[in-house]
């Protein structure tokens, strides 16, 4: 596995909630985030493909026996994880654009 974080969590259902209401979600939460993509149902997150980016790849999903939404992410620790997340909060807070100094695709995107 390269470099990265690939992170599952799950949390119990306390309400009766389809998978397709909790992917129009997480879509509109993270609607214009550049650095963030829900990727396609049935498609996993893999640190391969955010490595050397500041970019992170979320899936979710219902686990209907146990009751559980599934959120699965990947990051790459050294991008995202560290570097690119201080760099994008020093943008934030001198008020330039978040994306500054950024832009780069990464090695795996």
């Amino acid at each position: 596995m390269p470099r990265g974080i690939l992170a599952t969590t799950t949390a119990r259902l306390t309400s009766d909630v389809s998978e397709d209401e909790i992917r129009k979600l997480f879509s509109s939460f993270y609607e214009g985030e550049e650095f963030v993509k829900l990727l396609p149902q049935g498609q996993m997150p893999r640190t391969a493909s955010v490595l050397g980016s500041n970019h992170a790849q979320i899936q979710c999903a219902i686990d209907v026996h146990a009751r559980r939404v599934v959120i699965s992410t990947a990051i790459d620790n050294l991008g995202k994880g560290a570097a690119g997340q201080a760099i994008q909060n020093a943008n934030l807070i001198a008020g330039f654009p978040e994306n500054l100094g950024l832009t780069q695709k990464g090695i795996g995107l």
